[in-house]
């Protein structure tokens, strides 16, 4: 079967195919590809037996990531949690991965990466599993009294209570100085773990893409922020992207406050399913977090298929950086040194 390579940025049949597919996700969408592409210069590229003229009735999007530093590959997709391929016919998706095998020797890629929600096993026997992570996913269908008396009652009924006794407030939208504020935060939680923040441009560029689709909640403390939390509707799922907070405030429930609000707002726009997103396996105390809402954990496992040695040249960028530095450095080093590293790891 001949397959067909599109721009999904210009083929104006992607977003209808999107639209209605019920398994895509906002990773799926032009606006997100569009974001990856002004911040990073991503090229996105989906290929389809559809021939041109024709409807869509099937693609896997991708983008080229193109670095002199971590080498050239096709990744479906950068900095998305998932990207399930939207494929339904066994036989279509055989022909495609096939395709993309074929051209991966022709184009010069390292390796081709998919991030599905279920595995590609026995399709493409030659895609091999890299990566685990856990996956949340929490059905908010149920009434508000259910869904609460199902979170965990010492944990996180207690820390949404304490948030309310501590008189937190909330503000949300999308403006500059409530993304000045979440950025503030995002950089004292990067600093904590020892990682550079991802560059401010990528969260203005998120927003002028995805426009309403896209929320900044942020809690204050007799207005001082302590917590944040970045949210992406697509359909009838709100996907958690983002979240940050001042350490020294932990203990108030800014975090909890912010989910609780989220999903009680989530129920008022018809949303169905929050999607807490992927957790590394040794991210114990995030996973528990996330158990502790009352959602349905799996395993969500990215696949393979590389052409040589599958590891960036020069090492794991994490491994090869002093954490140290950026743990002390000035707020503007870390950005810029975000700027600078966040194009080559997608």
């Amino acid at each position: 079967m001949t397959v067909h390579k599109i721009d999904p940025l210009k083929d104006p049949r992607w977003g209808e195919f999107v639209h209605w597919h019920p398994r895509a996700s906002v990773f799926h969408t032009a606006a997100w590809l569009d974001a990856l592409h002004r911040t990073y210069g991503y090229e996105p590229v989906a290929y389809t037996t559809s021939a041109p003229g024709q409807d869509l009735r099937n693609g896997i999007v991708f983008c080229k990531v193109d670095s002199w530093l971590t080498g050239r590959r096709l990744v479906s997709l950068p900095f998305s949690d998932h990207c399930e391929p939207l494929v339904d016919e066994p036989a279509d998706l055989h022909d495609l991965l096939e395709a993309l095998q074929r051209a991966s020797v022709a184009e010069n890629w390292r390796y081709i990466e998919i991030r599905p929600l279920r595995s590609l096993d026995p399709v493409a026997t030659f895609f091999h599993e890299t990566e685990t992570y856990a996956i949340h996913l929490l059905d908010v269908s149920p009434d508000v009294e259910t869904l609460f008396r199902n979170f965990h009652k010492d944990s996180t009924q207690r820390k949404i209570r304490r948030a309310e006794r501590e008189g937190l407030t909330e503000q949300e939208g999308r403006s500059d100085s409530l993304l000045d504020i979440f950025y503030r935060l995002q950089l004292l939680t990067r600093r904590r773990h020892q990682l550079p923040p991802q560059p401010r441009n990528w969260f203005r560029d998120l927003i002028d893409c995805l426009g309403d689709a896209l929320k900044i909640r942020v809690a204050f403390k007799e207005g001082r922020p302590v917590a944040g939390i970045l949210t992406l509707r697509c359909k009838d799922t709100l996907m958690y992207k983002y979240g940050c907070s001042d350490a020294q405030f932990n203990r108030l429930g800014g975090m909890h406050f912010l989910f609780w609000r989220a999903i009680q707002d989530a129920k008022t726009c018809g949303i169905r399913i929050l999607d807490l997103g992927r957790s590394e396996g040794n991210n114990s105390g995030l996973i528990i977090f996330k158990d502790r809402w009352g959602a349905k954990r799996s395993t969500l496992t990215y696949e393979r298929y590389a052409t040589g040695s599958s590891q960036p040249r020069g090492g794991d960028w994490k491994l090869t950086i002093a954490k140290r530095v950026f743990k002390y450095a000035p707020d503007s080093f870390l950005s810029a040194i975000g700027s600078l590293l966040y194009k080559h790891i997608g």
